[in-house]
């Protein structure tokens, strides 16, 4: 009987250890492949031979249903791959021209390279069949995937009755190696994605589920023994052109156009020197974003919206600056002057800095029931540091700085953080945090309500929600001088399992925080956080392939111990055939509305504490190539945060993404909200995000951008006077060539205009037609 027990622990315990593959090595071959998407030259038959053939998803290493096969060598100076993909039915291969980093959703192969082989993080190069690009560098510090980091690497795709090939060659140079070392070895795992029925995520290798760091599990390659990084220079010069045409509109009244021409030079210098370190530059620069923001609507909304960075100096080498807080977030620096940047990683050492000035000063005043955003134009300078030191695969310490200032304001933070990996199944994450701020009576003026603008702290003031105050949240939290140093630290543990994981944390931020060159909206507040979640796997006998029950519970105090808000919700999800995936939820929320008395920060006696039901389905579809269809719905009750009530709301947002052709996309998403309260209409909302691509080929597109609000009020249902109607229309035309990331022209024109009840129809106010040009040296 104990030989037996002792025989089934032994078996369930290697039925769940983590897979070991012994490092192989890779053939180096001084030839350079011709990448042309043909797979016909004889060095193919020398590289070595690398079968992808285990399902990792949505099953746990199943069986692949198609054939793949990869050709892997290098030359000292790249790493050559090709890919031979079989298809029983290629008239089924989704393939379309895209943009790049746009196509994720069509058939792809692709490579993951740890390149330092420390479990930590890993390059991610994709591509699709027609030879479209898509990269993105996994942190396993964060569990984020950043799409923005973009290298310059060679890549071709053909169509065949076979199915496809792809050919790639990855400069050594665009990957951060130590090579201080003679035989290199790095982690790489070979992918294939293939979307049919299900979306089917085929590997080289063995992955546990169980083991959320998926990195960690990736075989070992050795070679390299010629790669150098010598110091290499890139120079990035660019020149931005444009005319923009403004005029002020007063009531009724819409002024003349100015006109205002703009012709700027600027220059981008990556300085690579040494192969562990590299420095950004940039002069004059052109900060701009080329794309139009997703839209958002922001009624019944007291939090700052998020938008995401998108400009290429701050995005390059951007995980170099991560932790489990986003204390960096570069979008709150406007329009520098100068930027400068330091990334290393060896030997377990990464390191970040940089600093940017600002002609604009743009800092979130948090609090726990709402934030706000001041903007002025005056300069101020901007700094940030990054250290971590990763002491294995399971341990990791780093700290963080950040710095602004400008006059009499500044704002300092400096930070802790660690990761540690108890086992392959249990992960703590923590990080505390300090920080030093000062304000300007600027901030305070800045922030009034009221007609006179003077915000000097009375003893016992009155402040009633929406009357002709000067005071609010945000003005007393500038005000207050005992909150100019603050403390916050965030604790988190995670047990996964292959069909269940359970977590927990506790984040705590007192009144005086702040992280002004972060994102955060939110402080005075402790938050305590359990849930769990379970999973079902399917097989081929049943018609779904995952199923998945998720349920977390939390509540939150502020400084005082006074209850802000608690909460429990479960869904539960199911993905089917048709790529298709259905989840609903239900959430019950209890949380305080906003302040009687606006003139003090009490919370108890000073609020109405709402009881929230909400209930929501998310559903999403890709039964065909080139369609995706998406539909999000939530109905309950709602606190009507301009009015300090309780409303019901109802919110539906329908996406459609459309290929005709491989040359021709359609991307539509609307969103339509309702509140009502006390038996009327509080407001309707609808907004409309329309963008039409034509892809003439790899590297060049037009695409036309349409973004409509459309806001109606019921001022009889307000207590402050609002509007009735407001609309808002946003156009972009924009021509794109890109030879690579850095080597761009852009060309386009956009304009914006708005109405309100003062004018009967959109009024135009604001005109650009804009160009830009860059071009990459490396030298």
């Amino acid at each position: 009987m104990f030989k037996t027990s002792l025989s089934i622990i032994s078996a369930a315990l290697l039925s769940v250890s983590s897979h070991s593959y012994a490092n192989e090595s890779l053939p180096y071959i001084n030839v350079a492949a011709k990448i042309d998407g043909k797979l016909d030259e004889a060095v193919w038959q020398q590289a070595k031979k690398i079968k992808i053939n285990n399902v990792t998803w949505p099953q746990e290493n199943a069986v692949s249903p198609v054939e793949t096969t990869a050709y892997v060598y290098e030359n000292g100076s790249s790493l050559f791959i090709a890919f031979d993909a079989k298809d029983p039915n290629p008239e089924l291969i989704r393939a379309f021209y895209r943009d790049r980093d746009a196509a994720w959703n069509d058939d792809l192969v692709g490579i993951k390279i740890d390149s330092f082989n420390n479990s930590l993080s890993a390059y991610q190069l994709f591509i699709n069949p027609l030879g479209v690009q898509q990269d993105s560098i996994e942190n396993e510090l964060t569990k984020r995937e950043d799409s923005s980091w973009n290298g310059i690497w060679d890549s071709a795709g053909s169509i065949h009755e076979s199915g496809y090939f792809v050919e790639v060659e990855v400069p050594l140079r665009v990957l951060n190696f130590d090579d201080s070392i003679k035989t290199k070895t790095m982690a790489m795992e070979f992918v294939r994605f293939y979307p049919r029925d299900q979306r089917l995520r085929i590997s080289n290798m063995q992955i546990e589920h169980a083991n959320n760091c998926w990195i960690c599990q990736m075989p070992e390659y050795s070679g390299f023994e010629q790669a150098k990084q010598s110091s290499k220079v890139a120079l990035i010069p660019s020149l931005v052109a444009s005319k923009q045409q403004t005029r002020d509109i007063d009531g009724s009244e819409a002024g003349e156009w100015q006109d205002e021409d703009n012709v700027e030079p600027s220059l981008d210098v990556k300085w690579a020197i040494t192969p562990d370190m590299t420095l950004n530059a940039t002069l004059n620069p052109d900060f701009s974003q080329v794309e139009a923001d997703t839209g958002q609507l922001s009624v019944n909304n007291s939090f700052s919206l998020f938008f995401p960075e998108k400009r290429s100096f701050f995005l390059d080498n951007a995980d170099y600056f991560s932790s489990h807080l986003n204390l960096i977030h570069t979008r709150n620096i406007a329009a520098p002057d100068y930027g400068i940047k330091f990334t290393s990683s060896k030997q377990g050492h990464t390191v970040g800095a940089f600093v940017a000035n600002d002609d604009k000063l743009n800092v979130m005043i948090p609090g726990n029931l709402g934030s706000h955003v001041v903007s002025f134009d005056k300069k101020s300078e901007n700094l940030a540091l990054r250290y971590r030191y990763d002491f294995n695969s399971k341990l990791s310490v780093g700290t963080t700085t950040t710095a602004r200032q400008s006059d009499d304001y500044n704002n300092q933070v400096i930070s802790l953080d660690s990761k540690y990996k108890l086992t392959n199944n249990d992960v703590f994450k923590a990080q505390v945090l300090i920080s030093d701020t000062d304000y300007t009576q600027a901030f305070v003026d800045e922030l009034c309500d009221g007609e006179q603008g003077d915000c000097q702290k009375p003893s016992l003031p009155q402040c009633e929600i929406n009357s002709d105050c000067d005071l609010n949240e945000s003005t007393l939290r500038v005000l207050n001088e005992d909150d100019q140093k603050g403390l916050g630290y965030y604790l988190n543990y995670e047990h996964n399992e292959k069909h269940w994981r359970a977590f927990t944390s506790y984040q705590y931020r007192d009144k005086g925080l702040r992280s002004d060159l972060g994102f955060m909206s939110q402080i005075d507040f402790n938050k305590f956080l359990a849930g769990y979640e379970y999973r079902w796997y399917g097989d081929e006998s049943t018609w779904w392939n995952r199923a998945n029950w998720y349920t977390d519970w939390d509540i939150t105090h502020n400084d005082n111990d006074e209850l802000l808000e608690k909460e429990v919700q479960t869904n539960f999800s199911i993905n089917g055939p048709l790529q298709s995936r259905i989840n609903t939820g239900v959430e019950h929320r209890k949380r305080t509305g906003l302040r009687h008395n606006e003139a003090s920060l009490a919370v108890d006696g000073n609020t109405d504490l709402f009881t929230e039901n909400n209930l929501w389905t998310y559903m999403e579809m890709k039964p065909v190539s080139g369609v995706f269809t998406s539909l999000n719905i939530s109905t309950g009750n709602k606190v009507d945060l301009a009015n300090n009530r309780l409303g019901e709301e109802f919110r539906v947002r329908p996406v459609i993404n459309l290929n005709l052709g491989k040359h021709f996309e359609l991307r539509f998403r609307h969103t339509y909200q309702t509140l009502e309260a006390d038996g009327a209409d509080v407001f309707t909302a609808n907004l409309t995000d329309v963008r039409v691509t034509y892809q003439f080929n790899l590297n060049s597109y037009l695409r036309l951008a349409v973004i409509n609000t459309d806001i109606e009020r019921n001022p009889s249902n307000y207590i402050d006077s609002v509007d009735a109607t407001y609309k808002g229309l946003s156009t972009q035309l924009l021509y794109s060539y890109k030879l690579n990331p850095q080597t761009v022209f852009f060309a386009g024109f956009s304009d914006s205009g708005y109405q309100d009840d003062e004018l009967e129809e959109i009024t135009k106010d604001s005109k650009t037609f804009f160009m830009k040009f860059s071009y990459a040296w490396l030298m």
